[in-house]
């Protein structure tokens, strides 16, 4: 017979398996756990989405737009930043929401728009995204989401035009759910007005899925096909976990109406970074310019890169990216965050100057200036003893 410890024993046994088993089912179903917590149970039909911004206020954008520290910048650069907001309560983020804010100015911007802030003059509305949630289902309401939230976009950037647009080269940047709201932008209000399509330097769609038939070689704004070329698409899209089939099933783009619709068996486009090229031919590690991870810095700063941190090749129109070495490029946050854009930028140095190169080569020579090597390593520094002589 078993004793009183015995069977203490045994619960407790039975009590470890069980959490075990919790925590290995919480583990497998946690997309699914984490959909149920953040749908907002409402149809967006009936859903009333929260104040929208007003651009003629400061507070509507997330970089002060007339206190530019590089306003001799010969561009500006639209940027339209990617998901920070979860969900829950809305289908559409409050465009000040708190948490959402912060993971914006923390991470999303530094890390992103960074790139950029040596390229030009940088526009970075906030607005009234779709949230994470709309993002992992492919209901109507999602798609619907994410339809409104182009209005904010549009009306930024015709904010921009009315008043902030000098007649400089444009650069266009959009990141994941922001790039998928870029690309409308560019094809509604860019290419169809001839003298801003004309000063268009480049496009950037970073993790964004986008057709490729879109920008063939005949198309009114191409891919691009070389890094000293102007006016074309550079776009790419990293695949969870290497799943390029789900990526593909799970992918929206626009069609001819403006309405999301699935990729399907389309070719999806693929311009790698690291080369600046639409090419199948895969890039080594020396070919990256430098990885960077801006995360709480401040705005304006450049980041320390690492070179040669990874390898990529465009494979069946998806990018493929090779695992850093640096423990610098390693995620480490909640699941939420992990289903968001990464919380560094593999390619810093290349967009940067990437960047850099298509608004020269728009204006047909060099326009910027021989920047410093970037730091590479850091020291620290401490305070020495002073030995103090009274007199």
């Amino acid at each position: 017979m078993f004793g009183l410890k015995g069977f203490k024993r045994w619960i407790a046994l039975g009590l470890a398996a069980l959490a075990v088993l919790l925590a290995v089912g919480a583990f497998v179903f946690r997309v699914d756990i984490l959909r149920t917590a953040l749908d907002p149970k409402v149809p967006f039909q009936t859903y009333r989405p929260p104040n929208g911004p007003n651009y003629a206020e400061a507070r509507a954008w997330a970089l002060p737009i007339d206190a530019h520290p590089k306003a001799d910048l010969p561009a500006d650069v639209f940027f339209v930043h990617p998901t920070t907001f979860n969900g829950g309560e809305h289908w559409n983020s409050p465009f000040r929401d708190q948490e959402a804010t912060r993971l914006l100015d923390r991470v999303m911007l530094p890390n992103y728009a960074g790139p950029f802030a040596r390229v030009g003059r940088i526009f970075a509305p906030r607005y009234r995204q779709a949230s994470l949630y709309s993002q992992l289902t492919l209901r109507e309401d999602a798609r619907a989401a994410r339809v409104f939230a182009y209005g904010d976009v549009r009306a930024a950037f015709r904010y921009w035009r009315a008043h902030h647009d000098t007649g400089r080269p444009l650069v266009l940047v959009g990141v994941e759910q922001g790039g998928l709201l870029a690309e409308r932008l560019l094809r509604e209000e860019i290419i169809p007005d001839k003298a801003l399509s004309a000063r268009l330097a480049g496009v950037y769609l970073i993790e964004t899925v986008v057709p490729a038939n879109a920008y063939g070689p005949t198309a009114p704004v191409p891919a691009c096909v070389a890094r000293d070329q102007a006016r074309c698409v550079v776009a790419w899209a990293t695949p969870a976990d290497g799943d390029r089939r789900r990526a593909r099933d799970r992918a929206l783009v626009w069609d001819a109406e403006d309405n999301l619709v699935d990729l399907e068996d389309r070719p999806a486009l693929c311009v790698n970074p690291l080369t600046g090229s639409r090419t199948a031919a895969p890039a080594d590690e020396k070919d990256s310019l430098g990885a960077a991870n801006a995360s709480g810095m401040g705005w304006g700063v450049r980041p320390p890169f690492l070179k040669r941190e990874v390898h990529t090749r465009c494979i069946e129109g998806f990018l493929d990216v090779s695992k850093p070495r640096s423990s610098a490029f390693r995620r480490a946050q909640s699941w939420s965050d992990r289903l968001k854009v990464a919380p560094y930028n593999l390619f810093f140095g290349d967009l940067e100057a990437d960047g850099q190169a298509r608004v020269s080569a728009l204006l047909g020579r060099t326009v910027y200036g021989r920047l410093a090597p970037p730091i590479t390593s850091s020291i620290t520094v401490r305070t020495s003893p002073v030995n103090r002589i009274d007199r």
